[in-house]
């Protein structure tokens, strides 16, 4: 369904790590025939990577975001502040929140995965009411300055939920908050990792530098699964109760739950099946990048990085698929930097097999997210 005769129309859904970048080349180079409309909930992206040194007091959340404003604007783009709820591949069109339903000729999808709260809430009965959700990461950052408020007025007790990297990096960050200047002695952190070991999709020795790292935050880590969540306590797989001020959840995030009825291909996890272009296997038309799709010839982990690393090649098989060009294969790499802030200005590093630490690292890392925010945010 195209609005304007001889006009391509291109609809962005999501604007994660991915779709900043395409936003970003289209604003320098946009083909003359291209409609272009953006769907985004927030007219900015708050770069995920820095909220842990947001939580922890080394940034200011402006520091942390990417304006949208300037890049639609520089595109020629219509903006859409909704969400989409659902996709009808044959149709080719997005169902907005707002009511309304959005046709297209190409589509990309970029709006990473979600927590899935009527899930969470069947395994935690009171997570909805009582927890704060890292997820949507634009809440959470609205919400931190809440939690830290309750912690300068007096000690308080947190306990984060998940040991993955975006649990590991928040409790870190909330303990180095939490003690520091202007906040009373006594708070404390909890990390909550139920079956699996801090950091366990990270090789040995970096979970051997995780847990020195827990250790000199006084964090504790309770090998326990979090069954349900009160006022005032988290409720435990093994009967016991775990008092608590502020409970974080930063459970592992799933595919959005509409896609199921998109008609387009899914893996067995329900995230958008695609190729080696980035596009769907099921429909050429559709294309997906970041958390939210799965590489089928390719699988790799979930995570900012590989995000990141797709833009481009995403930005270059949509100007193909465009204008009637092939398509280039995107390989993704086979090993990637992983940065862990550790609370204070100081993280730890993998690549591959190799780990090291140290408050160079954090500048490094430091110096890659600013640099990533300055190239968009401008």
């Amino acid at each position: 369904m195209t609005l304007n005769a001889g006009l391509k129309h291109l609809v962005l859904l999501g604007a994660g790590h991915a779709h900043v970048q395409v936003l970003h080349g289209l604003a320098h180079s946009r083909p003359a025939d291209l409609r272009l409309t953006v769907i985004a909930p927030f007219p900015r992206q708050l770069y995920s990577g820095m909220v842990p040194g947001f939580v922890a007091g080394h940034y200011t959340l402006d520091q942390c975001v990417i304006p949208l404003d300037g890049l639609l604007s520089r595109c020629g783009a219509r903006y859409l502040p909704t969400r989409g709820v659902a996709i009808d591949a044959a149709a080719k069109t997005v169902l907005l929140a707002s009511g309304e339903t959005v046709g297209y000729d190409w589509l990309s999808v970029n709006t990473g995965p979600v927590m899935d709260r009527d899930k969470i809430e069947s395994l935690m009965p009171g997570a909805r009411e009582h927890a704060l959700f890292v997820r949507p990461i634009e809440g959470f950052g609205q919400l931190w300055p809440q939690v830290a408020a309750m912690g300068r007025a007096r000690p308080i007790h947190l306990a984060v939920v998940g040991a993955g990297a975006a649990g590991l990096e928040l409790a870190m960050a909330a303990a180095h908050a939490l003690t520091g200047p202007g906040f009373p002695q006594g708070s404390r952190v909890t990390l909550v990792t139920g079956d699996a070991p801090p950091g366990a999709n990270y090789p040995p020795a970096v979970q051997r530098r995780v847990l020195a790292a827990l250790r000199r935050l006084a964090i504790t880590v309770l090998p326990d699964a979090c069954t349900g969540v009160g006022p005032g306590e988290i409720r435990l797989a093994s009967g016991a109760r775990l008092a608590c001020d502020a409970p974080v959840l930063a459970v592992g995030a799933r595919a959005p739950a509409w896609l199921a009825r998109s008609g387009l291909a899914l893996d067995d996890a329900g995230f958008l099946a695609v190729n080696a272009f980035q596009q769907s296997i099921s429909h050429p038309q559709v294309f997906a990048a970041g958390d939210v799709a799965s590489r089928i010839d390719a699988p790799h982990p979930r995570s900012g990085v590989h995000a990141v690393r797709a833009g481009p090649a995403l930005l270059a098989n949509l100007r193909a698929a465009l204008q009637g060009q092939a398509l280039a294969p995107y390989t993704p790499p086979g090993r990637t930097l992983n940065l862990l802030a550790c609370g204070a200005r100081y993280a730890i590093a993998s690549w591959g097999g190799l780990s090291f630490e140290g408050r160079w690292v954090w500048r490094w890392k430091d110096h890659i997210d600013r640099t990533f925010i300055a190239r968009y945010a401008t």
